[in-house]
């Protein structure tokens, strides 16, 4: 006979469901509000969103509970309460966005912001579980979002980047489902701790399988960190999408892949296989190399920001590949300095937009459109001069601090050739980014009307902007604090 199954429901810690919870429900409300009342304000839609996004916060930072939750498939550990903070900041940031001078379609529509909470809920199961299974669903409602939201910008090339991201998504899913398959097949569990424990206990026999395991992996969170040869969508979806979508998509995504890459590579990268440390080796230098090398010969600032953004997502899969602890504290001091830096280049990019193509038969943003702008609008062209240094690793700006320990930590481990690339690639990096600024300070403006240069521009972009240069300036303030917290959460992770 069989015998009842007894939950006891304290066990599950159901409070560490709570921030995902409270999104579940935000998305809810704002679609029964939008079926109640018709005709929404897109001012109230963004404040109420940002509202649950604050709570949800709350609920992260203020969670003080076991790891472990909802039948051990929840893993509330400090990485993931650090990716959780950095995914919901930018979140913050990105909403107000919506608030432009110009109206645009999907802002109006409450189905975008239900999309956008649901889709950070995906994100947020990604880090804060190391069960394959559930690292998936996250992955997939994530992805099926944000698919959505770059075809509800309702232009041509909108509709044409969402097809190309679902076309690789679904690879990239079957990719991650072989994976999962292999891994269960040769340990018998979908969590990663546990496959960790069968694995070593064999020695990593039979190593073709786990060999087969890794590579499937490898190209599923490829696709999603933009790794070469993963990377081949991310400037169409980046040219297609409007620049703040471009912007967080450079962002969001990605430190919720590095968490998952964090949790699992390391370990196959410990566990002293030689080839799996060549694999990672292999992709970090030719995402990091490939990527500016492209980004060199780009006609639209947009598409070199995206080519950049993959060379970035590169330098964090060194610090993967290097696994210390330093390594790991430089890769979220990292991403928290270029969050900032590379949302204020991606709404600059917003404040400039005309919704003609006035510059280019092709592109919205040529490097001619910048032209002379420090003629024509001074303190613009001064602010995405800002952003292009920080970029481009330049002192004392954000960004160099990052690139600064995530060298060290390369060093200290004796991984001397990987520091070198890395720093030859911020080399390479200077040239595109000094190019927008030659153009900006150096060439005669091709029009010296300043209006085709602020239809966009609103208060709440001023604002978003602020704060990014701000971050952007004053980071060296930041950064010794910055790395006590990190440093004391990744040390309570075991990374």
């Amino acid at each position: 006979m069989l015998e009842p199954i007894i939950i006891d429901v304290a066990s599950l810690n159901l409070p560490a469901l709570l921030p995902m919870a409270i999104l579940v429900v935000g998305a809810l409300a704002v679609i029964c509000a939008d079926l109640a009342v018709k005709g929404l304000n897109r001012s109230f839609l963004t404040m109420i969103t940002v509202l649950f996004i604050i709570l949800d916060f709350g609920a992260v930072i203020g969670y003080t509970g076991p790891s472990r939750g909802f039948f051990d498939v929840l893993l509330v550990d400090g990485i993931a309460i650090m990716a959780q903070v950095i995914i919901l900041v930018a979140s913050a940031l990105f909403l107000p966005l919506s608030l432009s001078h110009r109206h645009f379609r999907e802002f109006r529509m409450a189905e975008f912001y239900a999309l956008f909470m649901f889709m950070i809920v995906g994100f947020q199961c990604m880090v804060v579980s190391d069960n394959l299974i559930l690292i998936f669903i996250g992955l997939e409602t994530s992805s099926l979002a944000l698919y959505t939201l770059i075809a509800l910008h309702n232009r041509a090339k909108a509709f044409e980047a969402a097809i190309k991201y679902f076309t690789m998504g679904a690879l990239a899913a079957g990719f991650y489902g072989m994976s999962a398959l292999i891994f269960y097949a040769l340990t018998g569990s979908v969590e990663i701790y546990q496959i960790e424990k069968v694995l070593m206990a064999r020695h990593f026999e039979p190593l073709i399988g786990v060999l087969a395991a890794t590579v499937f992996m490898l190209g599923a969170l490829g696709f999603k960190l933009s790794l070469v040869p993963s990377h081949t969508w991310t400037p169409d979806v980046y040219e297609g999408s409007s620049a703040p979508l471009a912007g967080y998509m450079s962002v969001v995504p990605k430190i919720a892949g590095f968490v998952v890459a964090m949790r699992l590579f390391e370990m196959l990268v410990a566990s002293g296989v030689v080839w799996v440390e060549h694999i990672l080796y292999v992709a970090v230098v030719l995402t990091m190399t490939l990527a500016n090398l492209t980004a060199l010969v780009q006609e639209d600032v947009k598409r070199m920001l995206a080519f950049s953004s993959i060379s970035h997502a590169g330098f964090m899969m060194a610090a993967i590949l290097i696994g210390t602890t330093q390594a790991n504290t430089a890769l979220f001091l990292y991403w928290t300095l270029f969050m900032f830096t590379n949302l204020g280049a991606f709404t600059m990019l917003w404040i400039v937009r005309h919704r003609k193509n006035l510059w280019d038969e092709r592109y919205q943003h040529p490097y001619t459109k910048f032209s002379g702008l420090v003629k024509i609008m001074p303190t613009t062209a001064t602010i995405m001069g800002i952003f292009m240094f920080a970029l481009a690793g330049m002192p004392p700006f954000s960004v160099f601090w990052g690139k600064l320990y995530l060298i060290s930590a390369a060093i200290n481990s004796e991984f001397i050739f990987l520091a070198v690339i890395i720093a030859l690639n911020s080399a390479i990096a200077v040239y595109y980014y000094m190019k927008l600024v030659i153009y900006m300070f150096l060439k005669e403006p091709v029009t010296i009307d300043a209006k085709l240069y602020a239809t966009n521009a609103s208060t709440p972009l001023k604002v978003i902007v602020g704060v990014a240069v701000i971050f952007t300036i004053f980071a060296i303030v930041f950064v010794d604090p910055l790395l006590m917290v990190i440093t004391k959460y990744v040390i309570a992770s075991g990374f």
